[in-house]
């Protein structure tokens, strides 16, 4: 019989209604129950545990750390193990545990974006089709990977792109790689795992900061982050890695003092490329780390796993941790060896 280890750590859910708001009240064997309510699951046992009772929104590096080391436990253990989420965090939650994540034991994370006392409430058939995934042979090793709305989604690159709808989260460009439903499951696509960077353990990350960009954004919030420490930058460049004139010799300054730049894209689709003069074309050419089309959200935990195990102030390693994880995830191409080589930021 096939072994399952259920993770409850809250979120909607888990949720009912209080004259407060909802409130996080279900525990683990009664997210179960509702699952087993929709499939039955022959010939598989489902072990419930309750690791957290709150809203994700609410959960910190720390928490989700913790978590990792729960799933690894797991692992060993198990033939698969799911986790219930709350999805507020769940794009950020299930990319920093895959990448402390080695085992070909799946690790499938689920939500829902209705509370367990709705009417008509998704968690009991999104739970059912992760436990079922989990279960299946098609989820070997497939890493960490999302449940939702009758979809499998890879973890990386996944987010949530509906605030109330159903189908709530996708993965541009990549996914689904399964679908789970009446007619059974079916792996539709390859999924590449997210090669591990932290090992299981780990208690804290180093402080890395998200800079949005917007029309007239100055350098205010580059100088704000080095003057609290931070190891390292995300930028949410506009389009395809573009920043204002402020911004772009704010981030030069900061690659010159040995602090990585990592270049995302505010936008929700599509990859980051130095195209523009004055703009991204002078961050890729200082050795800014161009994220393909990695989310802010996730390049920010990329990068504090890399800066993690590296000296301080080392930029080259960083960028080629960063770099070789991003091409061995398909998120960026090999480098083409008719480019020109980039800039020492330091000249």
């Amino acid at each position: 019989m096939a072994h399952l280890v259920l993770l409850g750590t809250g979120g909607t859910i888990a949720t009912r209604a209080t004259g407060e708001g909802r409130a996080v009240q279900v525990g683990a064997a009664e997210l179960l129950r509702a699952a087993d309510a929709v499939w039955p699951r022959p010939g598989v046992r489902v072990e419930p545990h309750d690791v957290a009772g709150r809203a994700s929104f609410a959960a910190r590096p720390t928490d989700v750390l913790d978590l990792a080391g729960r799933i690894a436990s797991a692992v060993a253990v198990a033939e698969g193990v799911v986790v219930a989420h709350g999805t507020d965090t769940l794009e950020e939650s299930a990319f920093l545990v895959s990448l402390t994540h080695s085992s070909p034991v799946p690790v499938v994370f689920t939500g829902a974006q209705r509370p367990f006392d709705d009417p008509a409430p998704d968690g009991p058939r999104n739970l059912a089709a992760a436990l079922r995934w989990a279960a299946s042979p098609q989820s070997r090793g497939t890493g960490v990977t999302l449940a939702f709305a009758d979809q499998i989604l890879p973890v990386v690159g996944a987010r949530k792109t509906h605030t109330l709808a159903l189908r709530a989260f996708a993965a541009p460009g990549r996914g689904p790689v399964g679908q789970v439903d009446e007619a059974g499951v079916r792996a539709l696509a390859t999924v590449r795992p997210a090669p591990p960077l932290l090992a299981p353990g780990v208690r804290d990350l180093p402080r890395v900061e998200i800079v949005g960009q917007y029309l007239g954004a100055d350098a205010a919030a580059f100088t704000d982050a080095r003057s609290r420490g931070v190891r390292g930058v995300v930028v949410a460049a506009f389009g395809s890695g573009n920043t204002t004139p402020e911004a772009t010799r704010a981030c030069l300054r900061l690659l010159s003092d040995g602090v990585p730049v990592v270049v995302t894209s505010r936008v929700g689709e599509g990859p980051v490329v130095g195209l523009y003069a004055g703009g991204g074309a002078d961050l890729a050419a200082a050795g800014a780390v161009f994220a393909g089309d990695l989310s802010p959200w996730q390049a920010r935990l990329l990068l504090a796993c890399v800066l993690a195990g590296t000296t301080p102030g080392d930029l080259d390693a960083v960028r080629d941790r960063c770099l070789d994880w991003l091409r061995e995830t398909g998120t960026v191409s090999s480098p083409d060896p008719t480019s020109p080589p980039r800039k020492d930021p330091t000249r």
